[in-house]
């Protein structure tokens, strides 16, 4: 599947103006910086499991299945309920407040999030 792997953090752009807007302290933002985060993905058809492992062994897991309503947890360990998209080959995850996109492309997984008006955009090369 497109999507099925292991990927580690590459690059990041606004990084800090986007924690501070999921509403991260200062603190952890500091130490979250410079972390390479790994992302798991396990792609079976219209179903996900998309997990993030972070030094210190926290994870965070959303199981979600293209079209069909679910809860999902963000990295400042809120939950809200989304029904995931998949738009030219984009997984899109749209909510009042969040919007995010995840792609591949070139072998890389690009992941864009947009909250509060605040853009920050992941970039993370296959590993596994």
């Amino acid at each position: 599947m497109a999507f099925t792997g292991k990927y580690e953090i590459e690059s990041e752009k606004n990084y800090d103006d986007f924690m501070k807007r999921l509403g991260l302290s200062s603190d952890t933002i500091e130490k979250g910086r410079n972390f390479k985060v790994i992302s798991e993905i396990q792609q079976d058809g219209q179903n996900f499991i998309w997990s993030q492992h972070y030094p210190g062994g926290h994870s965070i897991s959303n199981n979600f299945t293209i079209g069909k309503e679910t809860e999902m947890e963000t990295v400042g360990n809120k939950k809200f309920k989304v029904t995931v998209k998949m738009e030219g080959g984009k997984v899109v995850v749209d909510s009042a407040n969040y919007h995010h996109t995840a792609e591949i492309v070139d072998g890389k997984l690009v992941e864009v999030s947009t909250l509060g008006g605040v853009t920050y955009e992941r970039v993370s090369k296959k590993v596994a």
